[in-house]
């Protein structure tokens, strides 16, 4: 069975399901859910509409290893020396994640 692509960016209506940002049927990239090589299967349950960003920065993860990688974020970015030093001249603010994805939050 071919999978709608249309049907997918519907789901969180025209919303990336991992950040929440709009995007276009161009623009979207198909994530799983549920990674293949985890046993995940290409279903429109498992389909997420996902910007560029999110789906590479998501890879083959699942998603709480996604989620852990997202939460790690600043302790990770704070190693970087630059990063430190706009942060101190108020170039950067920072602002907590709540945990959850757009999906999640019961949006779209």
């Amino acid at each position: 069975m071919k999978i709608n692509r249309q049907q997918i960016l519907n789901k969180y209506d025209n919303h990336c399901a991992y950040c929440g940002c709009e995007i276009t049927l161009k623009t979207m990239q198909v994530d799983h859910l549920r990674p293949k090589r985890n046993g995940g299967v290409d279903d429109i349950k498992n389909l997420m509409p996902a910007c560029r960003l999110c789906n590479h920065y998501k890879r083959a993860y699942s998603l709480e290893s996604f989620r852990y990688n997202i939460k790690e974020m600043y302790r990770k970015l704070q190693m970087v020396y630059i990063f430190r030093v706009a942060e101190k001249y108020g170039m950067l603010t920072w602002n907590d994640w709540d945990g959850k994805f757009y999906f999640e939050k019961g949006k779209g």
